[in-house]
């Protein structure tokens, strides 16, 4: 089976690789969904960071914009605050420009001083203290859900672990109603996806209207709370903190998307690329098997390889000059992670999967700055808890055929991983 998933895959990435080379640079769009959905986007970023590292696309499905490529440059717009702006009234963090009547601030896509205030809220959620007592609860879930898969039979991974885990956690971190929890996974992914014809949703009007019952599912459980005593979750904490307590609709939907998708796509993503990764990487496999110590370096290298947010974006506040290219005042300018975390004058080999690297915290996934993912901590301890558990119980997850990506150039995930646990 593994033989011929390979060569067809090999087949795949040699075409791109001839497409790369044979398309002017100048008609590069880097953020074309269709290229992170075939997994082809490599060898055009490849490209661009040898001979354009900051390059314009005229015209693209989002309108103009630059692509910084190299990890060094995004560095430097992401702790350039003065010049290169989060706010979602600029339009945001992503590629996709959201229309102005939509847009939602969240302490992510907004600039200096609301950002620090609105995201010190949360921060008590990620204190050592509060890890060590979220650490019995991940573990105790885990050991759950790993006990109860399938032996000899082919299921989706996506679905039965990394969708499942993340969104308990999830509801945990809000305490969130249980046996509504899935509603989260759905919000999560339809704050993320493009509308069309073989979507989650067909138009932008449902996309609204779904993400408008998360905000009245969340008032709801908010006027409890804050009605309640201060508790330790999520929405308790922003119920009585001074910088959230009296958010518009717009702020509060935002924070909660944000919380929704960080605390989902990205360990729902690296879950799944971690199976992916081990099964591509078999020699990494065996040397995990036989040293499961490894665990601790293999999750920040699986972070980095997998990359589970493509890109992140800025707005230019002024006219400015970056590496001899002219940004002008309102220009998009998109900071690609993905191909960042292949530099190869930053990172040793970055093609390849190393679970025993020597800095392998050497990665831009959780982005660098003020608006550093504020869950780092969480999101490695819940892919290291899963899989000491795993380590424990199976000694080998094989992959039974190609995964199916998401459409996005922005989240980096998988709608499928077919999986075979032997009995």
């Amino acid at each position: 089976m593994h033989g011929t998933i390979d060569s067809a895959e090999n087949v795949n990435q040699k075409a791109a690789r001839d497409r790369a080379h044979s398309t002017p640079i100048e008609q590069f769009n880097p953020g074309d969904p269709e290229l992170f959905r075939s997994d082809t986007m490599w060898p055009y970023f490849d490209r661009l960071r040898k001979e354009d590292p900051v390059h314009y696309c005229k015209d693209s499905m989002f309108g103009p914009y630059w692509s910084v490529t190299k990890y060094n440059d995004i560095m430097d717009i992401e702790t350039n605050h003065s010049m290169f702006s989060s706010a979602a009234s600029l339009g945001g963090i992503t590629i996709r420009d959201v229309a102005p009547d939509l847009r939602r601030e969240s302490f992510i896509a907004m600039d200096q001083p609301r950002h620090s205030a609105q995201r010190k809220t949360v921060a008590p959620m990620f204190t050592p203290t509060h890890l060590d007592q979220l650490a019995i609860n991940i573990r105790k879930r885990s050991i759950e859900c790993l006990d109860n898969l399938p032996k000899n039979d082919a299921f989706n991974w996506v679905d039965r672990v990394s969708i499942e885990l993340t969104t308990q956690m999830l509801a945990v971190l809000f305490d969130f109603p249980w046996e509504d929890r899935r509603k989260l996974t759905r919000w999560s992914d339809i704050a993320t996806t493009l509308p069309g014809p073989d979507g989650l949703v067909a138009t932008e009007e449902e996309r609204q209207a779904e993400l408008l019952e998360c905000a009245t599912y969340f008032a709801k459980l908010w006027k409890e709370r804050i009605n309640q005593p201060p508790k330790s979750d999520l929405l308790s904490m922003m119920a009585h903190s001074e910088a959230t307590r009296d958010m518009d609709p717009k702020n509060f939907l935002g924070n909660l998307i944000l919380l929704i998708v960080g605390g989902n796509d990205t360990t729902r993503n690296t879950l799944s690329g971690s199976i992916y990764a081990l099964n591509k990487n078999p020699d990494q496999y065996k040397k995990l098997r036989e040293n499961p110590a490894l665990i601790d370096s293999f999750v920040p290298e699986v972070i980095r390889w997998q990359t589970p947010l493509a890109h992140m974006r800025r707005t230019a506040l002024e006219d400015i000059e970056f590496r001899g290219r002219q940004f002008k005042k309102g220009d998009k300018v998109v900071m690609w992670y993905v191909s960042g975390n292949r530099d190869e004058e930053v990172i040793d080999r970055p093609y390849e999967f190393i679970i025993d690297r020597a800095r392998p915290r050497t990665h831009l996934s959780f982005g660098f700055g003020i608006h550093r993912c504020v869950g780092i901590r969480l999101a490695e301890l819940q892919l290291k808890i899963v899989w000491e558990e795993i380590m424990k119980r199976f000694d080998n997850i094989e992959l039974v055929e190609e995964p199916k990506r998401v459409y996005s150039s922005f989240v980096k995930g998988y709608e499928t991983v077919p999986v075979r646990i032997a009995g």
